[in-house]
């Protein structure tokens, strides 16, 4: 690991949302690019500062050969053609237990987990577990194949299977689908056969979280912002230090606020235009990663808000995708809120309209179970991807409309198979997520609203 510090924030953020779409590599090693807590480096009477500096000339110097930079040419690290989202998971030296839900915290670092199935095979704990995106699975299995859970056991050994896609009866501690979350509880039988499941101290002990291991969790992530505790005496080899999240994959970091409340479903989003934000603008933004329910702009300071989401999950989701992003010439910051909800004004309370509640609003994306949506969560991007578009709708009434939007348009392409949906590609990840704000649900006439999301794809 290592901390850079650039001349400026724009340069931190310019130099992230490069190294976004593809990986940069030193020596065949991918790097990891993400936002410090730290506001500047002190790097006085350090002792190792000379041998820093000496490697920093070194990489340099070898930096045109060695880094992979977008548009060089793959290397094995690349993704695939065809590649499954799903990743074969098997546990060793399963020292402490290890369940679904530690599993999903884990692997969820590394983008959205829509589906994780538990079993014992050959006597040995092992899961199947469905990523949105194979490329993120990709990037979980790069990172976490080898690592330990927990200091020197519980190791993970993981492969991609030969399955695209799982197929899960059942939400409980052996299987679960996150995007089904109707699902019938089933036999609720424990997560390991009885022999292996004794070894713990009761057959059911498994089935709740971190139980069995002295109360450890797995030292994963950042804890003040996931509320776990970091056992004693984890060594190197656990996944403690390892410390990547989805967010240092796609490039951007959620800073953990102080006193952020662990499980929490509420962000505190800062350093807003005030002269142009609206909770609207930010039920539509956030909305991209999950279901806003209410939107508060805090009447004595304009530039913060909380913002509400359906649960936890998507309100880690939108934390860790945008919060490092710009937005009306701003940097925006989001942070788990120490409240646990958006209070509604009372009735005769100045307000100035800038709280708003959305809790039934028909724009929510992920209201119907088995959503595709939960399958097309992107960073936000440059290329946007536009649906439900009429067929007398074409490409010079699209371009116009996002020109008129103050977007300058570099591509636009209609999808072959479906004239419903394009892809638009804009000057700069800023001003595909105003367009999104603006844009999204727009009347097209003929009954139809524009539907607007980020894209993986480029044009």
């Amino acid at each position: 690991m290592a901390f850079l510090e650039m001349a400026s924030e724009e340069a931190a953020v310019t130099m992230v949302n490069y190294y976004t779409p593809v990986t940069p590599h030193l020596r065949s090693q991918p790097v990891f690019i993400q936002y410090s807590n730290h506001r500047e480096l002190k790097t006085d009477n350090l002792p190792n500062q000379a041998r820093a500096q000496a490697a920093l000339q070194a990489v340099g110097a070898a930096q045109s050969g060695s880094l992979a930079l977008p548009g060089a040419p793959p290397n094995e690290g690349t993704v695939l053609p065809g590649q499954s989202p799903v990743l074969r998971i098997i546990i060793e030296n399963l020292f402490y237990p290890v369940t679904l839900d530690v599993l999903h915290q884990i692997f969820s670092k590394f983008g959205t987990v829509l589906k994780i199935i538990t079993f014992t095979k050959n006597n040995q704990f092992q899961a199947l577990l469905q990523y949105a995106d194979p490329l993120n699975a990709h990037y979980a299995k790069m990172a976490l194949d080898g690592q330990n859970i927990y200091n020197a056991c519980c190791t993970l050994r993981i492969d991609f299977s030969k399955l695209t896609s799982l197929n899960v009866k059942y939400n409980n501690d052996k299987s679960r689908d996150f995007t089904r979350l109707d699902l019938p509880t089933g036999d609720g039988q424990p997560s390991l056969e009885p022999p292996m499941a004794a070894a713990f101290g009761a057959p059911g002990i498994i089935s709740s979280p971190y139980a069995g291991a002295a109360g450890f969790a797995p030292a994963i992530g950042f804890p003040q912002a996931t509320g776990l505790s970091v056992p004693a005496g984890l060594g190197p080899g656990a996944l403690g230090p390892l410390a990547i999240t989805s967010s240092a994959v796609t490039g951007r970091m959620a800073i953990p606020g102080a006193g952020g409340m662990p499980g929490n479903s509420v962000l505190l989003v800062t350093n807003l235009n005030p002269d142009l934000i609206t909770p609207h603008g930010l039920f539509i933004l956030f909305g991209v990663y999950g279901d806003v329910h209410r939107v508060k702009i805090m009447f004595n300071k304009k530039e913060n808000a909380l913002v509400q989401m359906a649960d936890a999950n998507q309100a880690q989701l939108a934390m860790n995708h945008l919060s490092g992003q710009r937005l009306y010439g701003k940097v925006l910051r989001a942070t788990l809120s120490k409240h646990q909800a958006v209070q509604l004004p009372r009735e005769g309370q100045e307000d100035q309209g800038l709280t708003k509640d959305f809790s039934n609003s028909p724009l929510h994306r992920f209201k119907k179970p088995g959503s595709k949506n939960f399958q097309n969560i992107f960073p936000p991007s440059a290329t946007l991807h536009l649906s439900n578009i009429p067929p007398s709708v074409t490409v010079d009434d699209l371009k116009n409309l996002f020109t008129e939007a103050g977007c300058s348009v570099k591509a636009f392409k209609f999808f072959q198979k479906d004239r419903k949906m394009a892809l638009i590609q804009l000057g700069s990840v800023e001003e595909a997520i105003q367009a999104l704000i603006e844009l999204h649900n727009h009347d097209l006439g003929e009954n139809h609203h524009l539907r607007v999301s980020f894209s993986k794809s480029t044009i």
